[in-house]
């Protein structure tokens, strides 16, 4: 292969969809994007239109309550040049319940005029950028649900840094928390008095990267994630100090740690749930009785 080529590759590939930016990139990035705008023709000549494609975001309607497609439906035929960047205000609205809708503010500038690729700026979207947070994961969190939700705004707004220091000092002030949970659990399942005891040993430790790396090896399977330990999983991601990584790097292990708190208490509650349903129908079943 030719150098221009390679050179060519790399460019296209450094290249982001504009529904995958809509879709997860925060605000306050500039990014590459290949399929910006399109050709639109008009009586004195075409220009460039900004690109509307389908999105995938979640709608918290009762009606949806999850991940459905958004169609654009307002500001889908806005003009674009490439001397400077044209602010708009484009709206989505979801496709299933027609009711719950996504506005997001953005700069968008062509590279070339009457081509694809170009150049987009999110100033802001609303409702804000990210999925909710899942009422199980506030429950795990209980009193530092603020800090979290601090921790949240960060993250959302490109700043890792924060992001990483308030969800490091959530798990650090909820250790114990979390690990009352797991030793519910553990009971619930019957694990071994040794298993037990690890557990204990950790709830009494008073030192966070200690007590972690002393419940790992008891963590029940059911609350394993994809076969991961999810507490070892924490462990790695908070060890290091921010001083020892970039801002980039600490947004994306802070989004890592959240998501796997977000799994754990999935995890525990569904562990605890179906442990309750199961007594429930036994109870059923033994004040029925045999029949004679």
């Amino acid at each position: 292969m030719t150098e221009e080529h390679d050179a060519q590759v790399k460019e296209e590939t450094d290249h982001m969809r504009l529904s995958d930016f809509l879709e997860s990139n925060p605000p306050n990035q500039v990014v590459a994007i290949s399929d910006m705008g399109g050709r639109k023709s008009a009586q004195y000549g075409d220009y460039s239109k900004l690109k509307t494609p389908e999105l995938q975001l979640h709608c918290d309607n009762e009606m949806c309550n999850g991940t459905r497609f958004f169609r654009c439906v307002r500001g889908e035929n806005s003009r674009i040049n490439s001397k400077s960047y044209t602010f708009l205000y484009i709206t989505y609205r979801c496709s299933n319940c027609q009711e719950s809708e996504k506005t997001f503010s953005i700069a968008a500038k062509i590279d070339v005029e009457l081509k694809e690729a170009g150049h987009c700026y999110k100033m802001g979207e609303l409702p804000t950028f990210g999925p909710p947070v899942s009422s199980r994961l506030i429950k795990l969190i209980g009193p530092d649900r603020d800090e979290f939700l601090k921790g949240r705004k960060c993250e959302n707004l490109g700043l890792g840094v924060g992001a990483f220091i308030y969800y490091r000092r959530v798990v650090e002030n909820q250790k114990n928390r979390i690990l009352e949970q797991i030793i519910k659990v553990s009971n619930k399942l019957n694990a071994t008095p040794e298993d037990l005891g690890l557990l204990e040993k950790a709830l009494a430790e008073p030192r966070f990267a200690k007590a972690l790396d002393m419940a790992k090896p008891a963590i029940p399977e059911s609350l394993l994630i994809n076969g991961h330990n999810p507490l070892a999983l924490l462990h790695g991601a908070l060890s290091d100090g921010v001083h020892n990584m970039k801002d980039e790097e600490c947004l994306t292990i802070a989004g890592s740690v959240r998501v796997v708190l977000g799994e754990l208490s999935e995890r525990l509650s569904q562990a605890l749930k179906d442990e309750a349903e199961l007594k429930k129908a036994l109870g059923n079943l033994m004040r029925r009785g045999p029949k004679g």
